[in-house]
C-alpha cells in the first residue's frame, strides 16, 4: 500500500504540474519514476517490456531536466568528479524520489557514488536558488554515522544515577532541523549500517506520522522541509517494516566503472606534471588496468574481499605516493628520458602492489606469468575467455623492463640507480644489538622490507591502511618498527590503541584526545608542525 501511495502522490505532483497532459503518460511517468531506481541494471528492460505491456503505445516525453542538469555539471566539475551519463541519470532519480517521499535509502556498495550523488544533487540546487530559479532550493545536508555511537547517544538517555535526560546525537540534529523556520531543505543523512538495533526507533518518522518519540516522553515533529537519507551498503538485516516505509535507490559500482575514477584522479596529480606525461600514465592504465582487475577478481583467491574500484584506487594511491619529485617541483628539471621511466616504473609497481598484493601465495605466480605476458606486449591465454575484457595490447614499449629471474613481486625500482633491484638489495646487514631484548630484535627479511617500504609510502602521504594476515605472521612487530624507528619523529606523532571485545567508543576517543594537544574548544590535534597516525591493533573485522 505504502508503495501505491507513493505513485499516487507522484502522479498528483505531475497532475498539477501539467494540468492538461494525458494521464496515461502522466501515470506511466509516476510508475518509473517510483520503481526505476530501485532496481537492478538487468532487471530495467523487463520491467519496461511490463509497462510496455500495460501502456501500449504510450511514449514518454523527454522530462525538461537541462537546467538542472547544467548546474549539475558545474558542480562535478568544481568538485573534480566525471558527470557520466549513469551517475546523472541517478541523481536525478535520487531528485524525483526525495520529491515523492520523506524517507529514503540509497543503497550500493562501496565505490558506488552514493555520497557524491546526494553531495551533487544538494549543491545544484543550492546553485540554481542563488540563481534565482523556481527550481532551486537551498540544501543543507547534515550526516553521522549511526553505528560509530551507542544507542543512548544517539537518542538520548538518563543517567542511571541522577535520572537526568541527557539529549543524543540524531535528537539533537532533529530537533534543530525542524524547528528551522526558513526555507531551507534538511536531508538528514545517516551514512551506515542500517539495522534493528536503531533503525526500528525511526518506524514513527518514516510513516505518515512524521513524529520521532523519544524515551523522555518529548515528540518531535518532522517539518515540510525535512527528508531522511538512508545510505547503507545493503538491507540484509532491515526489517521489512523498515524498507517498506522507504523509497529505494539503488546504485551500483558497475555502472560507474573505474574509468571516471581515473579520470577524477589525474586531475589532482601535482600540476609539475606535463600533460604528455599523464597521457602516458592514461594509455598505460587502460591497457593493463582491466585484464589485471578481471584476471585478479575472476582466476585468484584474495584471503580479503576486494571489488573493482577498491583496487583501482589501490594501484592510483601507490602511484602519487611514488611522485615526490614532481610535488616538490623537482620532477620540471628531470631528463625527459628519466621522467618517463619513473613514471612507466611506478605504475607498473603499483599495478603490480595495488591490485596483484591481495592474493595468496598460488595466486601471485599465475599473476606474474599473467603480467610478465601483458608487458611484453603479448596477449595472455586466459584473455581469451569470453567473459575477459577486450582491451588493446600495449602500444609503448618499457624503457626499464622488470628482471626475467623470480617473481614480479621480488623487485622494486630505485629511482637513484634508476633501474629495478632486489628488495634486499639496499637494506644493510643486521646484526644484534649487544643486551638486546629478545622482544627489540627484529631481523629483517623480504616480506617484512616489502611490507614496510608500502606502509611508508602509504603513510606519509596520508593514506590510510588496512594489514591483514594470520596471528604470528609479525603484523604489529613491523609496525611499531616503521613507526616508531623509520617515520621521522620530527614530522610524526604515533598513538597505540589496542582493540578488544570490551573497547568503547568513548575510551577510544578519551586516549585519543588524551595524546593530543587542545587547540581550542573541542578541536584537538597532534604538536605544531606534526602529523598524528594512530595505530589500531587487534581490530576484529
Amino acid at each position: 500500500m505504502r508503495a501505491v501511495k507513493s505513485v499516487l502522490t507522484a502522479a498528483g505532483n505531475l497532475k498539477r504540474a501539467f494540468a492538461s497532459a494525458d494521464e496515461d503518460i502522466l501515470v506511466l511517468r509516476s510508475i518509473k519514476d517510483v520503481n526505476a531506481p530501485k532496481f537492478l541494471s538487468h532487471d530495467i528492460p523487463l520491467f519496461e517490456g511490463i509497462t510496455s505491456d500495460l501502456f501500449p503505445k504510450v511514449e514518454l516525453p523527454t522530462p525538461d531536466y537541462e537546467e538542472l542538469l547544467g548546474a549539475m555539471r558545474d558542480v562535478c566539475e568544481r568538485m573534480k568528479l566525471q558527470p557520466v551519463p549513469s551517475f546523472l541519470a541517478k541523481v536525478l532519480e535520487l531528485h524525483e524520489m526525495i520529491l515523492v517521499r520523506h524517507g529514503l535509502m540509497v543503497v550500493g556498495m562501496p565505490f558506488a557514488a552514493k555520497s557524491s550523488a546526494y553531495r551533487v544533487l544538494a549543491a545544484a540546487l543550492t546553485q540554481l536558488f542563488e540563481r534565482k530559479s523556481p527550481k532551486g532550493a537551498r540544501v543543507s545536508t547534515p550526516a553521522l554515522n549511526p553505528k560509530s555511537v551507542p544507542l543512548g547517544r544517539l537518542y538520548g538517555e538518563f543517567d542511571v544515577v541522577s535520572h537526568e535526560w541527557s539529549d543524543g546525537i540524531l535528537a539533537t540534529i532533529f530537533r534543530a532541523c525542524s524547528t528551522d523556520v526558513s526555507e531551507t531543505k534538511h536531508w538528514m543523512v545517516f551514512d551506515g549500517p542500517v539495522d534493528a538495533v536503531w533503525i526500528e526507533s525511526m518506524n514513527t518518522v518514516l510513516d505518515d506520522n512524521k513524529k520521532l518519540c523519544l524515551v523522555s516522553g518529548e515528540i518531535i515533529s518532522m517539518s515540510p522541509t525535512m527528508n531522511l537519507l538512508f545510505e547503507p551498503m545493503d538491507l540484509a538485516v532491515a526489517s521489512p517494516a523498515t524498507v517498506s516505509r522507504c523509497g529505494m535507490v539503488y546504485m551500483e559500482p558497475s555502472l560507474l566503472g573505474w574509468l571516471p575514477l581515473m579520470e577524477s584522479w589525474v586531475l589532482s596529480l601535482p600540476n609539475a606534471l606535463m600533460e604528455s606525461q599523464r597521457a602516458s600514465m592514461r594509455e598505460l592504465m587502460e591497457c593493463l588496468v582491466p585484464p589485471c582487475l578481471w584476471f585478479v577478481l575472476k582466476l585468484c583467491r584474495a584471503p580479503v574481499p576486494t571489488s573493482e574500484m577498491g583496487l583501482a584506487q589501490n594501484m592510483m594511491r601507490l602511484i602519487s605516493s611514488q611522485l615526490g619529485p614532481w610535488r616538490d617541483a623537482e620532477g620540471e628539471h628531470l631528463d625527459p628520458k628519466q621522467a618517463v621511466e619513473t613514471l612507466q616504473s611506478a605504475v607498473v609497481f603499483s599495478l603490480i602492489w595495488g591490485i596483484g598484493g591481495t592474493v595468496d601465495a598460488e595466486g601471485r605466480r599465475k599473476f606474474d606469468a599473467f603480467v610478465r605476458c601483458l608487458l611484453k606486449r603479448d596477449r595472455p591465454p586466459e584473455l581469451s575467455n569470453p567473459t575477459a575484457p577486450k582491451t588493446a595490447v600495449l602500444a609503448t614499449k618499457l624503457l626499464k623492463p622488470l628482471p626475467d629471474e623470480g617473481l614480479v613481486y621480488d623487485y622494486v625500482y630505485d629511482s637513484q640507480k634508476r633501474a629495478w633491484a632486489g628488495w634486499m638489495a639496499s637494506v644493510p646487514n643486521y646484526a644484534i644489538p649487544a643486551g638486546a631484548a629478545f622482544h627489540d630484535i627484529f631481523v629483517p627479511i623480504t616480506e617484512t622490507v616489502q611490507a614496510g617500504h608500502l606502509i611508508e609510502l602509504l603513510l606519509l602521504q596520508g593514506v590510510p591502511s588496512l594489514i591483514c594476515g594470520s596471528t604470528g605472521t609479525g603484523k604489529t612487530i613491523l609496525m611499531r618498527d616503521r613507526l616508531l624507528h623509520t617515520l621521522p619523529a620530527e614530522q610524526f606523532q604515533t598513538v597505540f590503541l589496542n582493540f578488544s571485545a570490551q573497547t568503547s567508543a568513548s575510551a577510544s576517543q578519551s586516549i585519543i584526545d588524551g595524546a593530543l594537544d587542545k587547540r581550542r574548544k573541542g578541536v584537538f590535534g597532534p604538536q605544531l608542525g606534526k602529523k598524528c597516525v594512530i595505530f589500531v591493533d587487534d581490530l576484529n573485522m
